[in-house]
């Protein structure tokens, strides 16, 4: 019986999940999703003549990422609660791996955008699973803190991190491996899964998918996002930006009517929106995600195109940034415990802005030491605070069931916040710097750096609203993660329980 019971024990000891492998593969995964969206910034100038691209194509290898990744966020996330967390996990790992190798072997403009529109896809679906699993995996309040202070560390620094690997890999080697790169992490990541992660009981059956209200949402926000990129290229007056803004705003109100009238199991329960915690959150990461993708898009534009850097030298500009962001997210994993999701939420977005104000009275020719990289260490140090606290709020109160829900949601709203700010950016710049062609060298470095200036105080502006919304968020004085299920969306109940004084 001894032997019996030794032999069961020691067999349920080997079954169970490894946490710290459920934390690695969840980091790493993210890491890859996230810095995917830069990594490519600094490879498309030579990327552009090897495929002999257009502007326009090239812009579109950052957007067709962007658009996919933005609109099937929230299918993702809420596959990973209705088919298993760890299936959808392996399932977007491999769609994400597959298609950084088709990319990488592009011999045309038009492959290599519709490579980047599939790793889209399948970085939406990873995405969410990563924080979906981590948040079921780790219940425990100060354990999830922890984790999620890992996580969102990682997930804080990728568009440094991805900014400054393109550079090392375009001029080390070669544009594609920029691509080629997630090739064998990815599949040691699979390996690592299929290994050492188990399943989790899915919470419905797959028939239970809300089929039409994915595929609402998704287009309503692709048709969005679309528009807003479009207005960039031509105006916000054209038909190419009129047209799918319309229309993406019906599909979106379309949406609405789907989930609360139709949906037997709706794809984002509209009562989601009442707890204050996961509203506030997400309006927050809209306005930090603007400014994200403005301060890393046009600061590389800015060291390439005005100052002459190279990739590589544009690349290693951005690693204080990194640095300094992922300090400041593993600091702030533990600060929050301490001064409160709600606190720090308005710190470190104030930090961030003091860093891009700072930044938006370059002019050509400022030396990096003195003008560019104190601004953005201390843009790195208030992202890097604002990451774990906005996890945090956007998680925590959902039941385990839907926290692939939350973990789309967070995410879909600070892609679609990246995507419109770099838009609307791009047009303020583009408007300033308009017919530059014609004139001298040192009055075209001029104009695009006054355009830059003014994206710059969009983002500084964005940051400030991020911390307004973060002030509706419920007070409290010590950050807690709550267990999941404390809050029960089918009954309505209004408050997150987003810390133990609130």
């Amino acid at each position: 019986m001894s032997t019996l019971v030794t032999t069961t024990t020691s067999a349920g000891a080997r079954r169970a999940p490894s946490r710290s492998a459920v934390l690695l593969v969840c980091c790493l995964a993210q890491l890859m999703v996230v810095l995917d969206v830069s990594v490519v910034m600094v490879a498309l100038p030579q990327a552009r003549h090897d495929l002999h691209m257009s502007a326009s194509a090239q812009q579109w290898v950052v957007n067709a990422y962007t658009l996919t990744f933005a609109g099937f966020l929230m299918l993702g996330g809420r596959a990973a609660d209705l088919w298993g967390r760890k299936r959808v996990f392996l399932l977007g790992l491999g769609a994400f791996t597959l298609f950084s190798l088709l990319g990488g072997l592009a011999t045309s403009a038009s492959w290599l955008v519709l490579a980047r529109a599939a790793q889209g896809l399948g970085g939406a679906i990873l995405a969410p699973a990563t924080l979906s699993l981590l948040t079921t995996t780790f219940p425990q309040p100060e354990e999830r803190r922890r984790a999620l202070g890992a996580w969102s560390a990682t997930a804080a620094s990728g568009a440094a991190v991805g900014v400054l690997a393109g550079g090392i890999l375009t001029q080390a080697l070669d544009w594609r491996w920029v691509l080629f790169i997630n090739v064998p992490i990815g599949a040691g990541l699979i390996a690592l899964t299929a290994l050492r992660v188990h399943e989790q009981p899915a919470a419905r059956s797959a028939s239970s998918l809300d089929v039409p209200g994915a595929l609402t949402v998704t287009a309503g926000l692709a048709l969005a996002v679309y528009g807003i990129v479009n207005a960039g290229d031509s105006s916000w007056a054209a038909a190419g930006t009129i047209v799918p803004l319309v229309a993406g705003a019906l599909l979106l109100v379309g949406f609405a009517l789907v989930e609360k009238y139709w949906a037997a199991q709706p794809l984002v329960p509209l009562a989601v929106f009442r707890l204050r915690s996961v509203s506030a959150s997400n309006s927050v990461a809209v306005f930090i995600g603007a400014a994200v993708f403005g301060l890393y898009f046009f600061l590389s534009l800015y060291l390439q195109q005005v100052n002459g850097y190279s990739a590589l030298e544009g690349g290693l500009a951005y690693l204080p940034a990194g640095l300094a962001t992922l300090l400041a997210a593993l600091t702030g994993s533990r600060l929050v415990a301490v001064i409160g999701v709600r606190r720090q939420l308005l710190v470190g977005p104030l930090l961030a802005a003091g860093g891009l104000g700072w930044l938006a009275t370059l002019q050509p020719g400022m030396g990096y030491w003195a003008h560019v990289f104190g601004p953005l260490v201390l843009a790195g140090i208030g992202f890097g605070l604002s990451f774990v606290p906005m996890t945090m709020a956007a998680t925590t109160g959902m039941p385990r069931e839907q926290a692939g829900l939350a973990a789309g949601l967070i995410n879909t709203t600070r892609q679609v916040g990246g995507a419109l700010g770099l838009a609307a950016m791009s047009t303020v710049v583009a408007d300033m710097a308009g017919g530059s062609a014609h004139r001298a060298p040192a009055q075209v470095a001029t104009a695009l750096t006054n355009g830059y200036d003014a994206a710059f105080l969009l983002c500084c502006a964005a940051l400030v609203a991020a911390a307004v919304a973060a002030r509706l968020l419920p007070h409290q004085g010590r950050a807690r993660t709550s267990e999941p299920g404390e809050v029960d969306l089918r009954a309505g109940r209004a408050e997150a329980l987003v810390g133990a004084g609130h």
